[in-house]
């Protein structure tokens, strides 16, 4: 059947028509009453040559006056909070909707000789603007730089600032992040601006007539040339006025609505999330000893660096790691996980982190000279360089010769596996290859503390195990502390010596490995590591569970009232069709809620009105005996000595 397309209500399509027709009614005019054999005369006498070339001479100046004060100022407005915000921005639009003669008023006023600043300028620099070319450069800037202010304005606004906060951590200061990120990154927007602004220069007529007058090769561009030929020459003046028409469409054609596209590379921005509840200390958590003095920079050397940091505002925290560390920051959505590291490059405002690596205090440092290298969970690669310029640019920004860092990072790439991408920029890359070169990218400016927030979810189960080899071979020699985000129990268990769970911003457990893997705390880590874990509280035989069903038996309870969790391997729960009748303590009817296979086993989860969800895992020959269903009715049994209790 052919699918039909949706009708245009004709209540729109009209009014839209009616649009169109008057927008283009006037150019029809202007080709319908053009003497197309008199152009070249027209165009060619002396007066509109002089004037033309005039009016290049004011719009190129008013395009350069503009990009040298727009363009801090459109910074300004996108990326600086200060009072009157509203009030400046403001601004800027006023001479987009201000009749162009009053502005000339305005300027006249502001800059001539009877004006605010006139005489002063006249006195102490010999410099008169009205009635000189100068004059109409300061016109025609008045009235186009608002379009290169909030063109570039929007294209900041939309530019991920995960970009220029990686480049910060790869060591890059303020103005080369500027220089290097921020503007080829928005440089769409930018052209697109400038053009704009030049195009409504090079028209300029309102302001200029008023403010720099109309003098003949001095101040009497083109438009005022038309203004003064229709008074006598309508057929001149409808062929100058042609001129002006076409180098406007050829400015919009060109730009083609790019000026409303947003920066290449897009991401949406990296969000803090502050925990629902007040967070304190977890048990782990010690009394820290005081930092020292601040230092004035940190040198990206070889050495030995422990870390120690107090973390408030999301959270109470502190954490302390010897040299050579690897922490696996593991929590579920909202913890805060992503936010601890932004606190530790000083990124966020919702978290303060005072921090010592090596016994050196960089607190009071900006990020670009802390020595902590991030690699955010999307990779952010510069989309306008390469993989090798991307990876190169840590070591560039620490002075390290071109040749040399592109050497550096070649082999960084070539140990990650990806050095015959070198050359492909972050569009042509895969995921898993991006996120690679990212990876790559931080080990290059060896780092002091290295943070990776799930550095390897992008990749297949093939790379991210040959990916992970190459990790823990660099971090086994790494004298410094890395911090890695996971949701990966593999990950978690294979590269860190240190497991920080987080919840709700609360530290729950800071252990080794094999520790949080016996004796989890987090519901959500234990359900990581696939286990059954039900909150509750202690009892005398076991654990009352949170949400009011049957208290669960254990061989070894805690002491009453405890806060805890009860932790129930899968392979520890039988499944039957009829009620088991022998040493089970724990028995709960339930229904099969669903079956997926992993690996060789089966897990089954199981519903009931009588105890929380629970998943049972057994062999593919047992789940055809017991002939299970999606709907199947079973009861579970659990031994008392299958359930572990574990104080939070």
């Amino acid at each position: 059947m052919r699918r039909l397309a949706p009708r245009t209500p004709v209540a729109l399509a009209l009014p839209a028509l009616a649009a169109v027709a008057f927008l283009l009614l006037p150019l029809v005019g202007v080709l319908s009453r053009t003497s197309w054999g008199d152009v070249g005369a027209h165009l060619g006498t002396p007066e509109a040559v002089e004037a033309l070339k005039l009016s290049l001479v004011v719009s190129f100046w008013s395009l350069g006056l503009s990009l040298l004060l727009g363009v801090p100022l459109a910074w300004l407005l996108a990326r600086v909070s200060f009072p009157g915000k509203a009030l400046v921005r403001s601004l800027v639009l006023l001479p987009m909707v201000l009749p162009p003669t009053v502005g000339g008023v305005a300027l006249l006023l502001a800059f001539g000789r009877r004006g605010v600043l006139g005489p002063w300028l006249e006195d102490w620099f010999g410099v008169t603007l009205p009635f000189h070319t100068s004059g109409a450069v300061v016109a025609a800037t008045f009235v186009a730089m608002p379009f290169l202010v909030i063109t570039l304005e929007g294209a900041l606004v939309g530019l991920d600032r995960r970009y220029e906060e990686t480049a910060a951590s790869l060591g890059a200061s303020p103005f080369r992040v500027f220089h290097t990120v921020t503007l080829p990154i928005v440089a769409p927007g930018l052209v697109a601006g400038a053009a704009l602004t030049w195009a409504r220069a090079l028209g300029e007529f309102g302001a200029t007539i008023t403010f720099a007058g109309n003098l003949p090769g001095r101040t009497q561009t083109l438009p005022l040339q038309v203004y003064l030929l229709l008074q006598e020459q309508p057929e001149a003046a409808t062929s100058v006025s042609l001129l002006l028409l076409a180098i406007a469409m050829a400015v919009l054609v060109a730009l083609r609505g790019r000026w409303s596209a947003a920066p290449r590379g897009h991401a949406p921005a990296a969000t803090d999330r502050r925990p629902d509840a007040d967070a304190r200390t977890g048990a782990d958590d010690r009394t820290a000893p005081p930092l020292p003095e601040p230092a004035a920079d940190v040198p990206r050397d070889s050495g030995r660096w422990a870390l120690h940091a107090e973390v408030t505002g999301f959270a109470d925290l502190v954490l302390e790691a010897p040299p050579g560390t690897t922490v696996a920051v593991v929590g579920p959505n909202g913890a805060g996980k992503t936010t601890l590291l932004r606190a530790l490059l000083a990124l966020t405002d919702r978290a303060h982190a005072r921090l010592a690596l090596g016994g050196t205090d960089v607190t009071g440092l900006l990020p670009h000279r802390r020595a902590v290298a991030w690699v955010p969970q999307d990779g952010a690669l510069f989309p306008h360089l390469t993989a090798l310029a991307n990876t190169a640019y840590g070591p560039r920004a620490h002075g390290v010769p071109r040749g040399e860092a592109a050497k550096d990072a070649q082999r960084w790439l070539d140990r990650l596996g990806v050095g015959h991408l070198a050359h492909r920029r972050p569009a042509q890359l895969s995921g898993g290859q991006a996120q690679r070169v990212a990876l790559a990218r931080a080990l290059a400016t060896r780092p002091r503390l290295l943070l990776l927030d799930e550095p390897l979810a992008a990749l297949d189960q093939t790379t991210r195990a040959r990916v992970r080899h190459t990790l823990r071979r660099h971090l086994d020699g790494f004298g410094g502390v890395c911090l890695i985000v996971t949701h990966d129990p593999v990950e978690a268990v294979s590269l860190a010596d240190r497991v920080l769970v987080l919840e709700a911003g609360r530290a729950l457990q800071y252990a080794s490995p094999a520790e949080v893997t016996r004796h989890p705390r987090s519901p959500w880590v234990a359900r990581m590591l696939g286990r059954n874990a039900w909150p509750g509280t202690a009892t005398a035989d076991g654990l009352a569970p949170s949400d009011g069903t049957t208290t669960v038996v254990a061989a070894e309870p805690l002491p009453v009232g405890t806060d805890a969790l009860a932790i129930i391997a899968p392979e520890a729960v039988s499944l039957h069709r009829d009620r088991p009748t022998g040493s089970p303590r724990n028995v709960w009817p339930g229904t099969v809620r669903e079956i997926t296979a992993v690996g060789s086993r089966m897990r089954v989860l199981i519903t009931s009105d009588e105890a929380p969800d629970l998943v049972a895992e057994i062999t593919p020959a047992a789940a055809a005996d017991l002939g299970l269903a999606d709907g199947a009715a079973v009861f579970t049994g659990v031994k008392a000595t299958e359930v572990a209790l574990v104080p939070r």
